[in-house]
């Protein structure tokens, strides 16, 4: 209508969007045919006639049924609706009304009313080939004409045609929507009556979505295997549930099983059981009643006056009534009321039933995340169940479901029991879950696979109570605040603070409020929101702040300008930088010393390691399980997904700079998951691969293959290269996109045990005269044949982790790192808002002005299609974003509308250690500049929210500063 196409026309473009949307769907189902049979059919391959090996793709696409797979009227699984005009319709619909008016089959009008088909009216009968003979389809004829008569119609306001249409469609409008001024309020009257988008749209549902019982085993497989765990290593009663899931059973003997995918909190008074039971008639007479015996007695002892003959007939008349409370009940009820204000919260866990029955009063197992059925099954009884006294288990607790509720929009329905397919509403599991989590009947199975939210938290906030004694009220509506929003997320630092961290200015402030008025119910008061930065390295720039291009030796100079910088790297006895950006650091005892290069990541590589930090932290545990000797089970998912980073990195990392260095990999970092690596380029040390789970396999089954022993202090270098990335030298926030190389590792002495503890310790003795000693080098290099010695020495490393050597060797690679870092160009890297603005065209100037004001930078702009209406898609730093929306609509005078998600980390182009030196440089950057340095502005603002040292003029009092005369 807004493009004002004829039906026609309006044909013509669904056509044309039903087209696009099955070449995306057929070219999806293609590509996981394909997939699925090369996994099957590895020898597919065929000789072409230049002699090549080619693999046949189109093997198996021709048996693989599509013929439900397309989006098409005939089939049903279509509906054109206007929601905001209220109506919609499906094929079906108008098959059965004409097939009663033109008394034709619906079976054929079904198949006809979409396509190529006309009505020809001579014979009455439908005809193929409407558009090579210029005749309007069906669809147009029959559905499309009309809807667009009944627009015209009512837009024009002809009251007879209007009372004419309501009389032929049955249909009756109240007198308000009949003379509303708006004609839209009329046609949604009508058309909510003749063609409701509700019912279109449910028999939808209940015709085409596919049945509980539809459920794939593959699907069910990856909902019981959480983590590294595979499906085939899980208990043989853990196995058998998975028919449970497969046939959706709600016989008695099934298992319950339901995962609660969230917990919603709710006004206590609007439970279904809290909600008070309409009067009767009788009631309503009695209490009237009542209240005219009340006033008649309270005039009469107004007339007596006397206050105790008034006080004995207003206890008498509590007494006799029915539904009255003495004394001792009103206290009662007093005491419950209070009890209730307290407690007017209650949390309802949203969930679905995957089998079984849920019945009110049940008693089931809640299972947590890391909930391991192999344990479980082990410490219980066979055929116990959860009303049983069972011994402690981790990670499994027992409870009692309270009430089980249907979901109805705002309001609940109590019911007794809910069968399987269902989802529903469960009151009892708030101090069992906290976000989500699995509830069963049976201790054998695992806990499903936790849901994942696109929205990452990224503003945080330090929340204190205004009185200090509130801070058990402020504890547990923080508690609650965490369990009702999945998006926020509550901690405890160090200091000790409680911190908020939420996805936004908005959300912040809406979490506050709910903290404030619902959750905690007190004053708070709140910090300003602080903002996240991370650190990097880049390489040398082409161009200086002021964008013109630098020559060769100023390139030399930027490059170390650090190294001439007393300032920042103090070279000493213990610490040496060479030209090349090599840093050698000695420990204060001089027995060991370490050199250390940074350099910048490829940006891809730093985000697949940040996109992938689940697959690293799975690896390793996978590592660690391998050194403490452990079997553990890795699904064959993880395995591949392992190997799938393992080559994405070899395929990023190219070059005669990055050679061997995936192999070379000592670890991740920080938090041994994050998106910085550390190399091992140590010559003489041939550590276990950090991949060797993907290889463990193929080694073991070879003879004469001897595993690398790990050297003595390996866990201090990494621990140090931890500490090291997870506060940076600019303003101690985590690094990112860095590579630390080891290229030079001495020892000096081996971690030797206390002497006391080597009086009697034979073991210590024998493996101290296995050792040779090299009188060539001045490091001590132990070899040994036997086992012994090879055990020791990794104990050694591990297990003397706090001994002073390893100390002041953790120490000093931390140190190394930083001033390896600060060896190269240093830079800011600031959380970026994807920001999705809608403007209409006489307000796009000023959105670009708000825009360029807060260093934002428009990637997108577009109109959209048959409107005025401009969608700018544009990239806002978050740190700018505070007071961005309310801004942006006083500029625009609420024309315009903003969404902003958090979307990555983006390098400051600006170095903030750089000073001007030229008079152009100094009239751009300088005191009194036009512009100032971004990044440094950053970087002192949040070294000054630490308490670290900030390198600024702080001038105080200045009219006092120079001499002031008086005129006399």
């Amino acid at each position: 209508m807004e493009l004002k196409f004829t039906p026609q026309e309006a044909y013509a473009h669904l056509q044309k969007i039903m087209e696009k949307v099955n070449a995306v769907t057929g070219t999806l189902f293609t590509s996981r045919v394909m997939e699925g049979q090369a996994e099957k059919n590895k020898d597919n391959w065929t000789e072409a006639p230049n002699g090549d090996q080619v693999y046949d793709w189109s093997a198996g696409l021709e048996e693989v049924d599509d013929s439900h797979l397309y989006f098409a009227p005939d089939q049903g699984n279509v509906v054109f609706a206007s929601a905001i005009d209220g109506w919609g319709l499906s094929i079906q619909h108008f098959a059965q009304i004409y097939s009663e008016k033109m008394g034709i089959n619906p079976l054929v009008l079904r198949k006809t009313l979409w396509g190529d088909f006309y009505l020809n009216a001579k014979v009455k009968k439908i005809m193929k080939g409407a558009q090579s003979k210029g005749k309007k389809p069906l669809f147009v004829q029959l559905v499309l004409d009309n809807i667009w008569n009944l627009y015209e119609v009512v837009t024009r306001r002809d009251k007879e045609k209007v009372e004419k249409v309501l009389t032929s469609l049955g249909i009756k409008v109240t007198a308000r929507d009949f003379r509303h001024s708006d004609p839209k309020v009329l046609l949604s009257a009508i058309c909510s009556q003749w063609l409701p988008v509700s019912n279109a749209v449910l028999s939808m549902v209940c015709n085409k979505l596919p049945s509980p019982l539809d459920i794939t085993a593959e699907k069910v497989e990856k909902l019981m295997s959480v983590g590294v765990r595979q499906f085939d290593t899980l208990p043989e009663r853990t196995q058998e549930l998975k028919n449970a899931l497969l046939k959706c059973s709600s016989d008695g003997d099934a298992p319950v099983i339901v995962f609660v995918s969230k917990m919603f909190a709710v006004e206590t008074k609007t439970l279904p059981q809290n909600k008070q039971r309409p009067l009767t008639q009788a009631e309503i007479a009695e209490r009237s009643d009542l209240a005219r015996q009340r006033h008649a007695e309270r005039m009469a002892a107004r007339q007596v006056g006397t206050l105790k003959q008034l006080n004995h007939s207003l206890d008498a008349c509590l007494d006799v009534h029915p539904g009255g409370l003495c004394k001792n009940e009103m206290g009662n009820q007093l005491l419950k009321d209070a009890k209730s204000e307290a407690q007017n919260e209650t949390f309802i866990a949203f969930g679905r039933v995957y089998s079984g029955v849920v019945k009110k009063g049940q008693r089931i197992f809640i299972l947590g995340p890391k909930y391991d059925p192999a344990q479980g099954l082990t410490m219980l009884p066979e055929q116990c169940n959860a009303s049983d006294s069972l011994p402690a288990v981790p990670y499994l607790s027992c409870c009692s479901i309270e009430n089980v509720y249907l979901l109805m929009g705002r309001e609940l329905k109590e019911l007794e029991e809910v069968p399987s397919g269902n989802v529903l509403g469960i009151k009892g599991l708030e101090e069992f879950i906290f976000k989500s989590g699995t509830i069963s009947s049976t201790p054998a199975c695992p806990s499903f696979t936790p849901l994942n939210y696109d929205a990452s938290p990224i503003v945080r906030v330090a929340v204190e109570p205004k009185h200090p004694g509130e801070m058990p009220k402020l504890v547990h509506g923080m508690r609650m605040l965490n369990q009702a929003d999945p998006c926020a997320e509550v901690l405890i630092q160090e200091t000790g603070e409680h911190v908020l961290i939420t996805a936004g200015e908005v959300h912040l402030q809406r979490c506050l409020d709910d903290l404030k008025d619902r959750f905690a119910k007190i004053e708070i008061s709140a910090s300003k929101p602080v903002i996240p930065f991370r650190e990097t390295v880049v390489r040398p720039p082409k161009v200086d702040m002021v964008n013109e291009e630098l020559g060769k030796q100023e390139k030399v100079a930027v490059i170390h300008q650090v190294k001439d910088d007393g300032s920042r790297i103090r070279s000493s006895e213990t610490l040496h930088v060479d030209r090349s950006g090599l840093v050698t650091i000695t420990t204060p005892n001089k027995r060991a010393s370490v050199s250390v290069r940074a350099i910048p990541l490829p940006h891809d590589v730093t985000l697949l390691l940040e996109e992938n930090s689940s697959v690293i932290r799975t690896l390793e545990q996978v590592n660690t399980s391998l050194r403490e000797g452990r079997n553990l089970d890795v699904s064959v998912r993880t395995l591949e997904a392992i190997e799938d980073l393992k080559i994405k990195l070899e395929h990023m990392l190219q070059g005669r700079k990055w050679r061997n260095a995936v192999h070379q990999i000592w670890a991740f970092g920080p938090r041994r998951c994050g998106p910085n690596i550390l190399l091992n380029k140590l010559e003489d040390y041939e550590r276990p691969s950090l991949w060797q789970c993907l290889c463990r396999e193929d080694k073991s089954g070879q003879d004469g293959v001897q595993t690398p022993i790990i050297r003595e202090f390996d866990n201090s270098i990494v621990s140090g290269f931890q500490l090291a990335t997870l506060s940076g030298p600019m303003c101690e926030e985590p690094l990112m996109g860095v590579c630390f190389s080891i290229e030079r590792w001495d020892v000096q002495s081996l971690n030797l045990p206390h002497q006391n503890d080597l009086e009697g310790s034979s073991k210590f003795q024998e493996d101290l005269e296995e050792c040779r000693v090299s009188k060539t080098s001045d490091t001590l290099d132990v070899t040994s044949s036997q086992q012994s010695q090879a055990k020791y020495r990794e104990e050694t490393s591990t297990g003397n982790c706090y001994s002073p050597v390893s100390g002041q060797l953790i120490a000093a690679v931390k140190e190394a790192c930083r001033h390896a870092f600060q060896a190269q160009p240093q830079r800011l890297m600031a959380a970026m808002y994807t920001c999705e603005i809608m403007a209409t065209a006489e307000v796009l100037g000023r959105v670009y002005a708000v825009l360029g004001k807060r260093e934002g930078r428009v990637v997108h702009e577009e109109m959209k299609e048959g409107t005025e209406i401009f969608i700018i898609k544009a990239i806002l730093p978050v740190a700018e974003s505070f007071g961005f929306a309310d801004e942006i609509r006083k500029r625009t005078s609420g024309l315009a509308s903003l969404q902003m998600v958090f979307s990555h980390w983006q390098v400051v182009s600006s170095d903030p250690y750089w000073v001007p030196t030229t008079e152009e440089e100094y009239l751009h950057y300088g005191e009194k500049a036009d512009s100032s340095n971004q990044a440094l502005k950053y970087m002192n603002a949040v070294r000054r929210r630490k308490g670290l040292y900030v390198e600024e003029k702080i001038v105080q009092h200045a009219e006092k500063q120079r001499t002031l005369s008086k005129n006399k």
